[in-house]
C-alpha cells in the first residue's frame, strides 16, 4: 500500500494532467462545449420531475416543500451519475489504455485514480448547480450538510474498488464490460431514486437493503429532503463493503499486473 501512495505522490502531475486534458478534449470540438455536462442530467431530471411530479400528481410523505420531488430526485439521479461513471469506466480503462500501457513504463495503478478525479470534477460542476439551486430556493439542509462528506468517501471508495475489480477481469473476460452495461440499468431501477422507499411492499424492502447504492442514496435524501443527519447504521456496512472490494480490486491488479499487457 506504501509504494501505490508513493507512486502516486511521484505521478500527481500526470494524473492532474490527464484529468485536465481528458476534460478539455471531451468538449473542444462541440459548440457548447462543457455545458453539455450540464444539459444532459438536467434533461433526465426534467424529464422525470414532470412525469412523476406533476403528471402522476406524486408527493413525498412529510414534505411540504414544493421541490420535495425534485431535491428527491436530484438527490439521487447526480449522486448515481457519479458511481455510474467510476464503475462504467473503470471496468474498461485498461482496454481503453491498451497502448498506453504497452508504450509507456508508469505505475497503472493511476489509471482507475485518473477515471475517479475525472467523474469528481464532472459531478463537483454539476452538484454545484444543484447546491446553488438549494440556496436559491431555500432548501438548503444546514449543518446536516456535512453528512455528504463520509457519504461521497464511501461511495467512492465502493466505486473505485468495484472498477478496478471489473476493469482487471474486464482484460481477460470481455464479457465482463457488456455485462456490467446491463446490469447498471437494472441496477439503477433497483435503487429508490425515481420512486421513493414508502411505496415498496414491506416484503421487497429487506431485499432492497443488501443493495448498497440504496443505503448510500437514502442518505443523501435523509439530508437534502429530510434536512435530518443519515442513519449510519445502514451506511456503515456499505464503508466496510468499499474496503473489502479495494481489498480484491489491488490483490488482483498486483496478481495480474503483467499479464495483462501480455493479453492486450
Amino acid at each position: 500500500m506504501g509504494a501505490l501512495l508513493n507512486a502516486l505522490l511521484r505521478y500527481r502531475g500526470f494524473v492532474i494532467g490527464s484529468v485536465k486534458r481528458e476534460f478539455q478534449t471531451r468538449y473542444r470540438t462541440s459548440m457548447l462545449g462543457a455545458l453539455w455536462l450540464v444539459l444532459q442530467p438536467l434533461a433526465l431530471i426534467v424529464v422525470y420531475t414532470v412525469i412523476f411530479s406533476e403528471v402522476m400528481k406524486s408527493r413525498m410523505p412529510g414534505v411540504q416543500s414544493t421541490f420535495g420531488y425534485s431535491i428527491y430526485l436530484c438527490a439521487g439521479v447526480l449522486t448515481w451519475g457519479l458511481f455510474s461513471e467510476i464503475v462504467s469506466r473503470g471496468q474498461s480503462v485498461f482496454v481503453d489504455n491498451a497502448n498506453l500501457l504497452k508504450k509507456l513504463n508508469f505505475p497503472r495503478i493511476v489509471l482507475p485514480v485518473i477515471v475517479t478525479c475525472s467523474a469528481l470534477l464532472n459531478f463537483a460542476i454539476i452538484f454545484g448547480l444543484f447546491l446553488i439551486f438549494l440556496v436559491a430556493t431555500g432548501n438548503f439542509p444546514g449543518v446536516v450538510f456535512l453528512g455528504l462528506i463520509p457519504l461521497l468517501l464511501t461511495q467512492v471508495l465502493f466505486g473505485i474498488g468495484l472498477g478496478m475489480t471489473l476493469g482487471v477481469l474486464n482484460v481477460f473476460f470481455r464479457d465482463v464490460g457488456q455485462f456490467m452495461g446491463i446490469l447498471l440499468q437494472f441496477w439503477f431501477w433497483f435503487t429508490p431514486i425515481v420512486y421513493p422507499w414508502h411505496v415498496l411492499p414491506e416484503k421487497v424492502k429487506p431485499l432492497i437493503r443488501f443493495n448498497p447504492m440504496a443505503s448510500l442514496v437514502e442518505g443523501y435524501q435523509t439530508i437534502f429532503v429530510n434536512r435530518l443527519w443519515p442513519d449510519w447504521s445502514i451506511v456503515w456496512p456499505v464503508f466496510v463493503a468499499g474496503v473489502l472490494v479495494c481489498v480484491l480490486g489491488l490483490y488482483l491488479f498486483r496478481r495480474h499486473a503483467a499479464e495483462m499487457v501480455d493479453e492486450l
